[in-house]
């Protein structure tokens, strides 16, 4: 149906300003809402399902019901209470930059399609090395998450191991090609696993090394692995950042290791990579410079909004090589071209992230990116210290970053506290299976989180306790 430019126009910029406040109002009450839904999915697409409008509607109407229906299911995953899944929150910088985003509807694939967005990852990525302590001559891929970012890194990792053997992956695939080796820690993220199904590597590829006591990789294993497959194509897996303790591989020893038996070393630093970015946490990563990839969230300690993740690679010209690819139709694709945006990644529509990363690391500077980390890591301390204090209730991991493991009896209690945290809905976290034992794990990355936050959750913890004993 056509209706009047001028009447459209207004009816947007009223739907914007009613939808810039609704968020505005949402995000004023998150430090005391609610953390979990009120509703469960079953009970909100029974609400929602209706046969297919047949006549259009309104804006307005659309946005309001879009809302009402919502709204029940939404966790507060953003607040300062959410310490599940290693989630960060958005910064305020970030979440006007990622409106604004949505607003341009860029696609960041190359210079042709939007300059800006090209220009803003060229940038953004360069302070996302110089954070990190990443070499400044590697290339940066914005890709959705740490999935994507590990999934990029092993592309790399898989063409140059086959081309070092004689063998161009690209052009002949994977039938006939020398086989690889993949060493990884036991308490690697199953998103490595995933990424090497993916890349036809396979699962039958992994040759697991022991873990230490703290789950970080034990690197005299992986030597001693390593040594014991000379001249086999070999990528090696190490870890910064425990799904679970928090625990970083010894990346210097990791390093040593690969370095010697001429084998790719790529670090999945989802959430821990950014210990770099602080001076009193980045002991836990030295040596991360002499990876070869690397993968890392944004949407994790960042606070960058969903989705935001980088895949970075210190030799640009493998990286570009693993993902990118031309066409006749591509404007602006020539030979000598400088590469980025979708070069780096394996998508070619693709949101303009690099707005939402640039403002978040323009907001809070190298000075604000470290205390991030450091207030992050004091709180977890700070939580760790309450939850010891809690009969009956044990802190199990060594407390090196900013995840907490709790021990609260046996399996059965340990959801029966869970699922009551929840219901009460003061904090929400989760638990975890860890060395075969139930546990609650509890992650801080929100920058809004306060110690007053913290201390609720030590007070809703013991009330749980007390109520499932």
């Amino acid at each position: 149906m056509a209706h009047d430019h001028g009447d459209r126009t207004l009816a947007l910029r009223e739907a914007l300003t009613l939808a810039a406040q609704r968020v505005a109002d949402y995000r004023a009450a998150l430090p005391e809402s609610r953390v979990a839904p009120l509703a469960t999915r079953a009970e909100l697409r029974a609400a929602l399902d209706s046969p297919f409008p047949q006549e259009s509607a309104p804006l307005e109407r659309v946005i309001d019901e879009l809302v009402a229906a919502a709204t029940p299911g939404l966790v507060a995953s953003a607040g300062p209470r959410y310490f599940g899944f290693v989630v960060g929150g958005s910064l305020d910088a970030a979440l006007v930059a990622d409106v604004l985003t949505s607003g341009w509807d860029q696609n960041a694939f190359n210079e042709a399609l939007s300059p800006a967005a090209i220009a803003f990852e060229d940038v953004a990525g360069r302070w996302l090395k110089e954070a990190l302590g990443l070499p400044p001559a590697a290339s940066v891929g914005f890709v959705t998450g740490a999935q994507g970012a590990n999934t990029v890194g092993l592309a790399a990792a898989r063409w140059w191991v086959l081309q070092q053997a004689g063998w161009d992956v690209g052009r002949e695939g994977l039938f006939g090609a020398p086989r690889v080796r993949v060493l990884v820690g036991r308490e690697r993220h199953a998103t490595i696993d995933r990424a090497l199904r993916l890349l036809g590597i396979g699962e039958r590829a992994i040759e697991e090394v022991p873990a230490l006591q703290n789950g970080a990789m034990d690197t005299a294993a992986l030597a001693r692995g390593l040594a014991h497959g000379a001249g086999t194509p070999t990528i090696v897996c190490a870890q910064a950042g425990n799904v679970n303790t928090g625990a970083c591989d010894d990346l210097r020893a990791a390093a040593d290791a690969a370095r010697a038996a001429n084998a790719w070393l790529h670090v999945d630093g989802a959430f821990g990579l950014w210990a770099a970015a602080s001076p009193r946490a980045r002991r836990l990563v030295e040596g991360i410079e002499r990876a070869d990839s690397w993968a890392c969230d944004g949407h994790k300690w960042l606070n960058v909004p969903y989705d935001a993740g980088y895949a970075f690679c210190a030799h640009p010209d493998v990286h570009a090589t693993a993902m990118a690819y031309s066409a006749s139709y591509l404007t602006g694709q020539v030979t000598g071209r400088a590469f980025g945006g979708g070069d780096f990644v394996a998508e070619s529509s693709r949101r303009a992230r690099g707005f939402a990363t640039w403002a978040a690391l323009r907001s809070l500077g190298r000075t604000g990116v470290a205390q991030l980390v450091d207030r992050s890591c004091e709180l977890a301390r700070r939580l760790a210290d309450g939850v010891r204090a809690i009969d009956g209730v044990e802190v199990v991991n060594d407390v090196v970053l900013n995840q907490v493991l709790v021990r609260v009896g046996d399996d059965i209690t340990t959801d029966a506290v869970q699922r009551q945290l929840t219901e009460e809905g003061t904090v929400w976290l989760g638990a975890t299976t860890w060395r075969g034992e139930r546990l609650l794990r509890i992650s801080i990355s929100n920058w809004s989180t306060t110690a007053r936050d913290v201390d609720q959750c030590v007070e809703a913890i013991a009330r749980a306790v007390a109520s499932c004993a």
